[in-house]
């Protein structure tokens, strides 16, 4: 039987539409399918290649963790090199408040894990979130994701859950001291990338901390360098009690964590013991190659080049007659067409002449594209004369 048949007949499907790309291999910027053919990837896998498809230090680092051991125990029983300085170098980057690294599997575990946390700080039960918002598709993080469609079908979800608009200063009265979190993306990502005004994130904070609920900013999509700091709050001066981390933090690897201050992360090591645990999280394989992941970040001096990067796509994409905004902020970028038909024959005819750019789940009038933060301005130039092109021959 051929790959192609295993795949679709044999694998679980998540659409009814998916690309299709039977992969060889991929490397920096490019992904190759079987039969040669070479595809600029400009969603970096949904914002997690940041560095690359295949950087060669993480390689490294990664091949060299597997001649020494994979997994040996579930996580917080040994000490593991790997965890200890990747938690080490993590923390360093961070203001002093965010000193404590739980390292998970994913984003949507971490922001589980985050929202527990949360509850167990401030013994309340009550969690606020933002209409338009994703934050992860296992029941607690879908029960605060602000999309109804995404989630009917799963209902009942948590309690004690309220929306609240993004970037509307007003209805952050409704954050009382009966509030245990309030979760939100700094930039809002599948929303069509949604940039809040820093008086609405500095509210946000003032809020917070006078009502004593814990702030979670989910940078799963925004983090290690994708909007040109290595994290988005930094453009916000505005510090969470809570973050949670995932997508880019791997270098590629399956990584995420949630990270707060020593004092609360130890709340979730008695009454009970356990109070988060996880089997494979802070694998050490993964671990060595965030780790890696983040040397590069700086060795590299990647994020020097991000703001122009992104302002170079802007420039070359925004003047397009089919285009009626640009939103972007680093190498995130929404580009907003007519509607999702517009937007299905752009993303589709780019993929045919091998550019891959991606939907949002809650924006369908627009595509997305995140590249990785290697991509160089050649390339920039390359791939956007072929979005131009391919938006002309939408237009006849």
């Amino acid at each position: 039987m051929s790959l192609s048949h295993s795949f679709y007949e044999h694998q679980a499907q998540t659409t009814d539409s998916p690309y299709g790309i039977e992969v060889e291999s991929a490397e920096g910027i490019y992904i190759y399918d079987t039969s040669g053919k070479r595809y600029m990837d400009l969603i970096s896998g949904v914002a997690v290649s940041n560095i690359g498809h295949c950087h060669p230090k993480v390689v490294e680092a990664t091949k060299r963790q597997l001649d020494k051991y994979m997994h040996v125990m579930v996580y917080g029983e040994y000490i593991q090199k790997p965890q200890a300085e990747l938690a080490e170098k993590l923390t360093s980057l961070l203001p002093n408040s965010l000193d404590c690294l739980y390292p998970v599997n994913s984003g949507t575990e971490a922001n589980e894990a985050a929202l527990k946390l949360a509850k167990r700080v401030t013994e309340r039960t009550e969690i606020i979130s933002f209409n338009n918002s994703y934050h992860g598709n296992t029941h607690g993080s879908l029960s605060v994701t602000g999309n109804e469609h995404k989630k009917f079908r799963a209902r009942p979800l948590l309690p004690d859950v309220k929306f609240i608009e993004f970037n509307t200063i007003s209805d952050l009265s409704q954050i009382t001291t009966k509030t245990a979190a309030v979760i939100i993306e700094p930039i809002q990502g599948d929303a069509g990338l949604r940039i809040p005004s820093q008086e609405f994130m500095t509210a946000l904070r003032d809020k917070c901390t006078a009502t004593g609920a814990q702030l979670i900013f989910d940078e799963i999509q925004t983090g290690f360098g994708r909007t040109g700091l290595l994290f988005a709050f930094e453009h916000f001066n505005v510090i969470p009690d809570i973050l949670t981390i995932a997508k880019g933090m791997g270098g590629g690897m399956p990584i995420g964590g949630f990270i707060s201050s020593k004092e609360k992360m130890a709340l979730l090591s008695n009454n009970p013991m356990l109070g988060h645990i996880t089997t494979f999280g802070g694998h050490p394989v993964c671990c060595a190659a965030a780790l890696a992941n983040i040397q590069v970040i700086e060795e590299e001096n990647l994020l020097d080049s991000v703001a122009a990067k992104g302002q170079l796509f802007r420039e070359l994409l925004g003047q397009h007659e089919l285009v009626k905004e640009v939103r972007q902020i680093g190498l995130m970028l929404a580009i907003e067409l007519a509607d999702f038909e517009t937007v299905q024959k752009v993303v589709n005819g780019c993929l045919e002449k091998g550019v891959i750019g991606f939907w949002f789940i809650s924006c369908n009038n627009s595509f997305r594209l995140a590249p990785p933060l290697t991509i160089s301005e050649i390339e920039i130039r390359e791939a956007c004369e072929i979005i131009n092109e391919v938006m002309n021959s939408c237009q006849n």
